[in-house]
């Protein structure tokens, strides 16, 4: 069940253009970007918290999920590929290679799935 007609709206929205089965980079641009339904719908931060939540952001994340088994996003000029460098200790590299290993996966995806899972704001130190 989606929690409200906003919730149900995204979710509606998110089935519809999943339907015409876009490269995952559009499907996350659109719903879950920047300036996608979800963050135009629930611009609060608090707002945004409770939406995903929910058993609809549940299942965009599910789609999105979909979509990124199918085939590699092509290179799509208005979303250019950007690259971020962390910094981590060796100990969590050698994790995340594992990890990846045993998923049958790159890290580069591993990585990409873990930045697109909720997270919660609580386990986030502040910058001192």
């Amino acid at each position: 069940m989606i929690a409200n007609d906003k919730g149900e709206e995204v979710h509606r929205n998110a089935r519809v253009l999943y339907s015409r089965n876009p490269d995952w980079v559009t499907f996350y641009r659109e719903i879950l970007g920047l300036h996608g339904i979800i963050r135009r719908t629930y611009p609060t931060r608090a707002a945004l918290d409770e939406f995903e939540q929910t058993e609809a952001y549940g299942e965009i994340q599910q789609m999105l999920k979909r979509l990124r088994e199918q085939r590699p996003a092509p290179v799509d000029p208005e979303d250019p590929t950007r690259v971020i460098t962390v910094r981590l200790p060796k100990s969590m590299h050698e994790a995340l290679r594992v990890e990846a290993y045993e998923h049958h996966t790159s890290m580069n995806k591993l990585c990409i799935s873990k930045l697109l899972q909720f997270i919660d704001h609580e386990m986030i130190p502040a910058d001192t």
